[in-house]
């Protein structure tokens, strides 16, 4: 009955004219940074911090937070239309979103990311309403060996992801995990694999990784192969955005998979909307009965990652307002936005805040009205940018990609960072290996080596830490047996071949 009545009292708050524009301004501006290749909702919270000083503190967060769950609806419309993630989260959606565009199911692919995102983001609200003191306690019990062992899961759960061999998805990994030390030892302050670059001291831009290998390396490939026409676009109406009874049915489990998955990755910090949009493809790919069909345009490719990233944005805000903290860097910059105000998150806020606290949870599930009301009419003008020809939308397309790197860290350097991996993107998908367990592998290697080596610290370099607690014993076990899977099925498929060969 409590939360009952703190919902009521927080949707009275988030419905007051103020904080209800300041939402609206929030979720529209963030669909439009999520469209554009190379800005993304952390550089645009950053941007807009020094402005919220004036504001009243409700509003200013209710807006923040609009940014930041509304980059996760835009940054779908540039994967699938023209094959760059608008924010690294809805990188794999490029996977099976872009094949769909051009199989002239634009339309189709933008109302279903629109629809799969509002039922994940509505089902993590309901987790944050209901669960959150009982999963913050469990969050908070989590050491170093479990986010070591829920990493290597992640990466190893990457490498199966690839559309062919499992061997190229698991080096591809290895690739990214290495690009990901790139920069400053954190215990030594020690350069590693900088190359005599001193623009590398803080490692590689993960903007200009995610723009070269899915964006420019497209781009270039496609110029390479095209005649200069646009794309095929068939008849579009408002029934070809809205799955039909088969496809319904396809996607009814990816749907709810992926917002457990999102849920729970934005639950434990450090993890996030990244890392939960890959763990639910591959979870899909795993389950499916046609896991080849995965990176041509299949429904489930879209449903689950997309619900698992929105489920995640929002579920992410357990640990930041219960515990104080951030789950990525997105998280760190709010936390400082309700530190400017006086605002101390953490277990207390609930208590002291409450007007606050509800009022941004319910904030959210405005927010989503909003952004399923506002996105949905304009993915016709979005399909319409298939219609520009080739040569004129991917030129174009190359400044901007470049206008937005060169953004995040004003750096001449990133410009040829990114240009660097568009030419090896085009090396790798000639040669057909993947680059989504290349990019998770960047994300997570830095993070698997500090809390790795966080763990072998404290047990005086006893391995056997990593199976201590039961959640990180049952990762590990998992991570092995994905390991035999991937090895162990080929090698039946292939003495199957041998048996069913004559003499």
């Amino acid at each position: 009955m409590e939360t009952l009545l703190n919902v009521k009292s927080g949707l009275l708050v988030a419905l007051q004219f103020d904080n209800l524009l300041f939402c609206f301004l929030g979720v529209t501006l963030g669909t439009i940074v999520g469209v554009l290749p190379g800005i993304g909702a952390l550089s645009t919270i950053s941007i807009l911090l020094p402005i919220t000083f004036y504001m009243d503190p409700t509003a200013a967060i209710i807006m923040l937070a609009g940014v930041f769950y509304g980059a996760q609806y835009g940054g779908s419309t540039a994967s699938i239309l023209l094959n760059i993630p608008g924010t690294a989260t809805n990188a794999v959606t490029c996977l099976d979103g872009h094949p769909m565009a051009k199989q002239g199911r634009a339309g189709l692919a933008l109302g279903l990311t629109t629809i799969v995102s509002f039922i994940g983001g509505s089902f993590a609200i309901i987790v944050l309403i209901f669960l959150a003191p009982v999963i913050a306690e469990v969050a908070l019990n989590f050491a170093a060996p479990e986010y070591t062992a829920v990493i290597l899961f992640g990466l190893i759960a990457a490498s199966t992801m690839a559309g062919g061999s499992a061997l190229k998805g698991l080096a591809m990994v290895c690739v990214g995990v290495i690009f990901g030390l790139v920069g400053l030892d954190l215990n030594t302050g020690v350069p590693r694999f900088q190359l005599g670059f001193v623009e590398l001291s803080d490692g590689m831009s993960i903007v200009a990784l995610a723009m070269g290998l899915f964006g420019v390396a497209e781009i270039l490939l496609n110029l390479m192969r095209s005649d200069g026409t646009p794309f095929v676009i068939e008849k579009f109406n408002l029934r070809s955005m809205f799955p039909g009874r088969e496809e319904r049915k396809a996607i009814r489990g990816p749907i709810w998979r992926g917002a457990l998955i999102g849920t729970g990755c934005g639950i434990l910090p450090g993890t996030g909307a990244t890392i939960a949009s890959f763990l639910a493809y591959a979870t899909e790919r795993r389950l499916s009965k046609y896991p080849e069909k995965f990176g041509t345009g299949v429904v489930e490719g879209i449903a689950a990652p997309e619900t698992a990233n929105n489920a995640s944005v929002q579920s992410a805000f357990i640990p930041t307002l219960s515990l104080g903290i951030p789950g990525d860097a997105v998280m760190a910059v709010m936390l400082g936005a309700l530190m400017i105000h006086g605002i101390a998150p953490g277990p207390a806020l609930v208590r002291q805040e409450p007007e606050l606290f509800w009022g941004l949870i319910m904030s959210f599930w405005v927010g989503n009205i909003i952004l399923l009301a506002l996105n949905l009419p304009l993915i016709g003008i979005f399909v319409k940018i298939l219609k520009i020809p080739y040569d004129t939308l991917y030129i174009a397309m190359l400044l901007f990609i470049c206008l937005g790197v060169y953004s995040i860290r004003n750096n001449v350097f990133d410009v040829y960072l990114v240009i660097l991996f568009g030419i090896i993107g085009v090396g790798m998908l000639l040669w057909r290996y993947p680059a989504a367990p290349l990019l998770l592998g960047f994300l997570l290697g830095p993070m698997l080596e500090e809390n790795a080596r966080r763990a072998l610290l404290v047990s005086r370099g006893d391995f056997t830490a990593f199976f201590g607690s039961p959640v990180s014993a049952i990762f590990m076990c998992m991570s092995i047996a994905v390991i035999l899977w991937s090895i162990g099925r080929p090698m039946v498929r292939w003495v199957g071949r041998r048996r069913l060969t004559p003499l």
